[in-house]
């Protein structure tokens, strides 16, 4: 079963701004968390029921946070690791 895919505002912003030498890589990733959703990190505290992904684009760390329910994958943000968590928890509050 494929889940369906849907992204906040804020993943969009993200998504558009990452060079095209990183889409693929980006893609890949989402590609392994829609076929395995408890792949990423589960978070407490204030991101509680939010998972977060880790993985490498050249050599730089990406984290890319999301949220599962039933069939949907909502996909929240993207980023590199600077700033991920407070730019996140930021978002999450509005």
């Amino acid at each position: 079963m494929m889940m369906n895919i849907k992204q906040t505002p804020l993943f969009g912003r993200q998504y558009k701004k990452i060079h095209r030498n990183r889409i693929a890589h980006v893609n890949d990733a989402i590609r392994q968390i829609q076929s395995n959703p408890v792949m990423g990190e589960m978070k407490k505290g204030d991101l509680a029921g939010v998972r977060v992904q880790k993985f490498e684009v050249n050599d730089e760390l990406w984290l890319l946070a999301y949220e599962v329910e039933e069939d949907h994958l909502l996909l929240l943000a993207l980023a590199s690791h600077e700033n991920f968590y407070r730019e996140l928890k930021k978002y999450l509050k509005n």
